[in-house]
């Protein structure tokens, strides 16, 4: 009879996977370099997985797993946003109106979500971007970006129809800046070893994205008039006084 394999070491493995394949890739990560790393054989290791590529495709999966909620769960909660609320009109985003700031702190927490999840694997994302080269892994990473595109893209066609959005720029273009960012943090967040204020990442990449999608009519109406400032009534001046010219002497 197989013995069963132990939770605590199962875990410990895969911390030890984690870090040798950001160092050294999926395919010069070594099974006994990762064994030797949590204090494990060898032999431990079969115990727990099959291969390294099938521990790496566990991680994988849950990381695959966890991002795909979360782009259901956000579509979901656009349909139901439009259903509650309505589809946005120009003059929402013009006077940024109720209904307007409700959609961007959905969306800002939706991101916000998206970045924790990509803190959390930053190095699985690192190894999908830059270390599965040669392996059934390489085209995962830019699955989930061509999918998370084609989001995006839809989302600013619905805007640009209703005309809330700025019509001189295909969505495309403006999906694959938006993911493009997102990506590129995902690499950085892989540098880091202190985590950064996420929300305020996801509220700077929101104020950017609603100030340079705006339509120019919006980003250029009007503000409420502020009430006029009080001035003190000016004071008379003085007439200056004039002198008799001085006679040169002779």
């Amino acid at each position: 009879m197989a013995r069963p394999a132990d939770p605590h070491a199962r875990a410990a493995l895969i911390a030890a996977a984690r870090a040798e394949f950001v160092k050294k890739g999926l395919r010069g990560a070594r099974i006994e370099d990762i064994t030797a790393a949590c204090g494990l054989s060898k032999g431990a290791f079969y115990l727990h997985a099959a291969s390294k590529e099938a521990l790496f495709g566990e991680v994988v999966g849950e990381f695959s797993a966890a991002m795909n909620l979360l782009i259901e769960r956000r579509i979901k909660e656009m349909e139901r946003f439009h259903a509650e609320h309505g589809p946005l009109e120009a003059h929402d985003v013009a006077e940024r109106s109720d209904r307007y700031e409700l959609l961007v702190s959905m969306s800002t927490e939706s991101d916000l979500g998206t970045l924790e999840l990509m803190w959390a694997y930053r190095d699985v994302v690192h190894v999908l971007m830059r270390g599965s080269q040669g392996t059934e892994f390489e085209s995962l990473m830019w699955g989930l970006v061509d999918r998370e595109v084609s989001r995006v893209t839809q989302e600013f066609q619905r805007l640009q129809e209703d005309c809330v959005s700025r019509a001189d720029v295909p969505p495309t273009v403006i999906g694959s800046l938006i993911v493009g960012t997102y990506v590129l943090l995902a690499q950085q967040m892989s540098q880091m070893e202190q985590k950064p204020d996420l929300a305020e990442w996801a509220r700077s990449i929101h104020r950017l994205i609603r100030e340079g999608s705006m339509p120019p009519k919006a980003a250029t109406a009007p503000r409420r008039p502020s009430a006029p400032k009080k001035t003190s009534p000016r004071r008379p001046q003085a007439r200056a006084v004039s002198r008799p010219r001085s006679t040169s002497r002779s």
